[in-house]
């Protein structure tokens, strides 16, 4: 009797994680990707003279999964630095103190936006929870759940007693940690954030923008790469999949088909348009990938003249939301790290699109070189890290979990625990997600 054959439809840290587990136990597998390198939206390489991370960057011990392969692979970490001045725009006027007055200045509203988060997630990988048969406590909880989908974390700081200058540092924070508008994301995204860090934004923001890995995110999967046997087959596009009860077969673009036992589809929303699915996904499905999720922002680096460790927050309409140093060139110039809400309001190739960011905070820097990569108009990612609209919490991402069928999909975009932002929730669906084929199909 052979083994499952299985097909893994990309090499990004779900894609690899899956096939790991597959060929562990003596499966079959395939793995096809449309780049021409592994990693996915993780891509450490070589920009402006230095090593710099093009998408996913933090790491922390508080993650689960990725904090098991940093261990596996023996893989160090260190600190973004503090920064020894900040600057946040309020109400058209630039401001200037640390990032502790800034801490303090965001506590109050940050407990308004966190608020029920113990409640609604007393498990925050089971985000789910409450709307579940199992859930034992009153219905008025399930009822402000579902209402706290339908509303924003700017919703919640308007409808309250909170000053300009609490929303506009919310809205900086939140344009980037949402990588899109804040206005259109679900506030339960924030919230399941704030039960994944103990309920604290300090911790939050040390899981999400203070730990680096010594070698870079390239250090992790590229080992996991390192560890396959199977086939991994670069520039290959994946143009159709047919899968019904019993099997799948993928077809390439080209033509070639590779017919199979089950296939992963690692793909994230913003590119499985790219597919022609048969039979049709459901209906659940195809509504979140022609709605898409709130991903339409950018991830910048830019290179300043001279030594200055900043940090930076601006809010709506501003082009870019956050700027913080991040590393410190032997030359002596600066390389800092900028996101933003929009990307198609910028170049992220373009000193003078940089200078116009910097600029909102200090004028008198110049900024000498700039990179980047689009994620949201990458063809094969269509997004950055999945961020979830209004409504998407409860009725999106969950519908993915289960086909009917041996099609099956992985990634962040489905992840349980961190969704986005940091790539524990790639890992966690790779696992999850071939332990379950496994299971089925020995």
């Amino acid at each position: 009797m052979s083994n499952p054959h299985i097909v893994v439809v990309g090499a990004g840290f779900s894609g690899l994680v899956a096939a790991r587990e597959l060929q562990t136990v003596g499966f079959d597998v395939d793995v096809v990707e449309a780049r021409d390198r592994v990693g996915g939206r993780a891509w450490t390489d070589e920009r402006m003279g230095h090593t710099l991370e093009m998408g996913a960057t933090w790491v922390h011990w508080m993650q689960p999964h990725v904090w098991s392969e940093i261990t596996r692979y023996d893989q160090g970490i260190y600190p973004s630095p503090f920064a020894d001045q900040a600057y946040w725009v309020t109400g058209g006027e630039v401001r200037t103190g640390t990032e502790e007055q800034i801490d303090g200045l965001m506590a109050r509203a940050m407990s308004a936006i966190f608020e029920g988060s113990r409640e609604f997630f007393p498990n925050p990988h089971d985000p789910l929870h409450v709307l579940s048969d199992d859930f034992a406590g009153p219905d008025e909880v399930r009822e402000r759940f579902l209402a706290a989908d339908r509303t924003s974390v700017l919703d919640i700081l308007r409808d309250g007693d909170f000053t300009q200058e609490e929303i506009d540092l919310c809205d900086s924070y939140w344009s980037a940690g949402y990588i899109g508008d804040p206005n259109r994301g679900s506030s339960l995204m924030a919230k399941q954030w704030a039960a994944l860090s103990d309920h604290r934004q300090s911790l939050m923001d040390d899981q999400t923008l203070r730990f680096k890995l010594t070698n870079g995110m390239k250090g992790i999967y590229q080992n996991i790469a390192d560890d396959l046997s199977c086939p991994v087959r670069m520039n290959t596009a994946v143009s159709a999949i047919r899968h019904d009860e019993s099997g799948a077969t993928v077809t390439l673009e080209g033509g070639e088909t590779i017919s199979c036992d089950a296939v992963i589809v690692t793909v994230p929303v913003g590119a499985l348009g790219n597919i022609d699915f048969e039979p049709a996904l459901p209906a659940g499905m195809r509504t979140v990938i022609e709605e898409e999720w709130n991903s339409t922002g950018f991830k910048m680096w830019i290179r300043i003249k001279g030594h200055h460790n900043i940090f930076g927050y601006a809010p709506t309409p501003s082009t870019g939301a956050l700027l913080r140093s991040e590393y410190f060139l032997p030359d002596g110039d600066t390389i800092c790290v900028c996101f933003g809400s929009q990307h198609d309001r910028v170049e992220l190739d373009d000193p003078a699109s940089g200078q116009r960011i910097v600029d909102q905070w200090r004028p008198d820097l110049e900024v000498v070189d700039c990179t980047g990569h689009d994620w949201v108009a990458d063809t094969w990612s269509g997004q950055a890290w999945a961020t979830l609209k209004k409504g998407q919490f409860t009725n999106g991402w969950h519908r993915f979990h289960e086909t009917g069928t041996r099609l099956r999909f992985a990634g962040a975009d489905w992840a349980k625990g961190w969704r986005g932002v940091v790539v524990d929730g790639a890992i966690e669906m790779g696992l999850s997600t071939s332990r379950r084929l496994i299971r089925e199909l020995s």
